[in-house]
């Protein structure tokens, strides 16, 4: 439980500011403030649900200075202002995580404005200002491209060439993570089930459209790509266009880059196709008198995301649930009723009486989730009353309670895990004999487990290695873990699981005494690398069961962060990390190897998110 934090929020654009207080502790709005044509003529300001007041806003800092006081004020007697979370738009590849905010990194958000022009100079500036006025409270950057950090290779990877991405960064991030996040979340609450056990296909639909695949808890697919330009068709921009349409353009002589990147960003999506503007309401409206652009703008939209969504429950092999949020995905029957409508296929349906009646605006008596699928519908169809401010002030609070953590180092010891095999008794006895059992050689550190007498080769589709170790006791299902230059040994492709998740995994042959063989089906794994903890551990690193973290390995002369490593909490355990001989090689790990828990801003043991339900002792 977190202790009660008055967090301000900041969500600076380049021409509007806006700023909130959150009651952490509650989830509740203290008070809000927008700040809108800042540096234009007439600025305005409206706090509240205030009428809307002029200001003399010239740029984000006076914007800011002139809201601050008026949303202090609304906080309760006694309380103050505990930090500052910023919203930004693009984190790069570096910033996957919530961030204290210091100069050096204020220097490296500014140095990602070739990635996003329009976004993070903006807010830069907001920041600039709220550490100006607000030098003595904590400050973190909340990154929206963050939540996609998990991207695997596979979905994050353009098909060019590999040298000319890596010279020039190019790479899909993606956006709205702090929405798809929230989303999430709100909709694994809503099923009352844990977001690791779920599929969910989020939809963020507004101004700016993206949908993501967030399977486990943790987003593995996304519309967006290194820029918000692409995916979705959005208010004014385009989302995918053939590339080749674009060189055609710049061909034509009509276009050169700086006028072609207006044309996609402000002038095209949902205002160039239905020639009315971005509005959905004006183009609905439109659409029902007849207007066969505004028609054609609706189609269009529909069709990009119901197409998103049937990729994306092809990537996952499923889906639980398809959320709708943004203005349009909470707002707009119409909208919501063209993309379902065809999803029966995928176990959603529609159920247009719920659909009419979804209602998820602000208000205390109001839920935050409404359901629209029908009572038997197998994935379940759900608007989401997405909100950005609270999951940046939950992340805020979280980085700043981490800072607040003692200097005091918690080591964990590191233990190398050699390529080894775990077996049934029934396939024991087909490898070493009827009635065998497995012969104790020497015991492990895991209270219980024991290394073999006995070995087994194994013989992939290229070549074999021999003699690798089984470890006791037997256990439900045969597995092999294997490091990744294993794998290239003996010609497979493991994935990358945690120990017990077999399940699709590729087969292999086992030899054991006297030439006795067994073909597995399936049982060869990447372990994923993880750390056993006791209960009271995971108390005090403030972990639990599941999470995936990140852990410094203190190793000499080759310190090492690893990321996506597995928390496993059980009674019977013993603190201890283990990894794969691959990785053990890369971090120089020794017997005297260490991996230390310390205070945000160093190395640290980081929760990145958490996955997996299938794990065996």
């Amino acid at each position: 439980m977190m202790p009660d934090m008055h967090v301000l929020v900041i969500n600076c654009g380049s021409s509007s500011l806006k700023a909130a207080i959150i009651d952490h502790h509650t989830g509740t709005q203290v008070a809000d403030a927008r700040v809108e044509r800042i540096g234009e003529a007439e600025p305005q300001m409206r706090v509240d649900s205030g009428a809307a007041e002029p200001c003399n806003a010239l740029d984000a800092s006076a914007a800011l200075a002139i809201a601050l006081p008026r949303l202090v004020a609304r906080l309760p007697d006694g309380q103050a202002l505990a930090a500052v979370g910023h919203r930004v738009v693009h984190g790069g590849p570096d910033f996957v995580r919530p961030t204290v905010l210091t100069d050096d990194v204020e220097a490296a958000i500014e140095g990602l404005i070739p990635l996003a022009p329009l976004h993070n100079p903006a807010n830069l500036a907001g920041i600039r200002a709220a550490r100006a006025l607000l030098p003595d409270l904590p400050h973190v950057a909340v990154f929206d491209t963050a939540f996609h950090s998990t991207l695997p290779r596979r979905a994050r990877s353009y098909a060019i060439s590999t040298a000319v991405a890596e010279a020039h960064g190019i790479r899909r991030y993606g956006f709205h993570g702090i929405s798809h996040q929230f989303i999430a979340r709100a909709a694994a609450q809503h099923m009352e089930a844990d977001v690791r056990d779920l599929r969910l296909i989020t939809c963020h639909l507004g101004n700016g459209c993206s949908v993501a695949a967030v399977e486990h808890g943790r987003s593995v697919e996304t519309s967006m790509g290194m820029t918000p330009l692409e995916g979705l068709v959005m208010g004014t921009r385009s989302g995918d266009v053939d590339a080749g349409v674009l060189v055609q353009l710049l061909r034509s002589g009509e276009f050169d880059v700086d006028s072609l990147d207006t044309m996609l960003n402000r002038n095209s999506g949902l205002a160039g196709l239905s020639g009315v503007g971005n509005d959905m309401r004006d183009i609905e409206a439109r659409a029902a008198d007849g207007d066969e652009a505004c028609r054609l703008a609706l189609q269009v939209f529909a069709h990009r995301v119901r197409k998103y969504i049937g990729a994306y429950a092809a990537v996952m092999g499923g889906v639980d649930a398809i959320c709708f949020s943004g203005g349009i995905g909470e707002n707009s029957e119409p909208v919501r009723h063209r993309i379902a409508q065809r999803l029966d296929y995928l176990g959603a349906r529609l159920d247009e009486e719920r659909n009419r009646d979804v209602d998820v605006s602000a208000g205390a008596d109001k839920p935050t989730v409404a359901e629209f699928s029908t009572r038997h519908s197998r994935t379940r169809l759900l608007v989401v009353a997405t909100d950005e401010a609270r999951g940046i002030a939950r992340d805020t609070v979280r980085v700043v309670l981490e800072l607040a953590q003692t200097q005091a180092e918690l080591s964990i010891p590191v233990a190398i895990s050699a390529r080894h095999v775990h077996l049934t008794q029934e396939c024991v006895e087909a490898l070493f004999g009827a009635g065998h059992t497995l012969t104790a050689r020497n015991p492990l550190t895991q209270p219980g487990q024991f290394a073999c007498e006995e070995t087994v080769d194994l013989i992939g589709p290229k070549r074999s290695i021999e003699r690798v170790r089984v470890l006791g006791p037997t256990r439900g299902k045969n597995q092999i873990e294997i490091s990744r230059t294993d794998e290239f040994r003996l010609g497979l492709d493991a994935p990358v699981r945690a120990s017990g998740d077999v399940a699709n995994s590729p087969g292999i042959t086992l030899v054991g005494s006297e030439g006795r063989r067994v073909d597995l089906h399936e049982g060869v794994i990447c372990a994923l690398r993880h750390i056993h903890m006791t209960p009271e551990d995971a108390v005090r690193f403030g972990v639990k069961d599941r999470d995936i973290v990140e852990v410094a390995l203190d190793s000499t002369g080759r310190d090492l962060v690893f990321g996506d490593v597995l928390v496993r909490v059980k009674s019977s355990y013993k603190l201890e990390m283990h990894i794969d001989t691959d990785e053990g090689n890369a971090a120089g790990v020794t017997s005297e190897t260490t991996a230390a828990l310390h205070a945000m801003g160093s190395a640290t043991l980081r929760r990145r998110g958490t996955r997996y339900d299938r794990v065996e002792d």
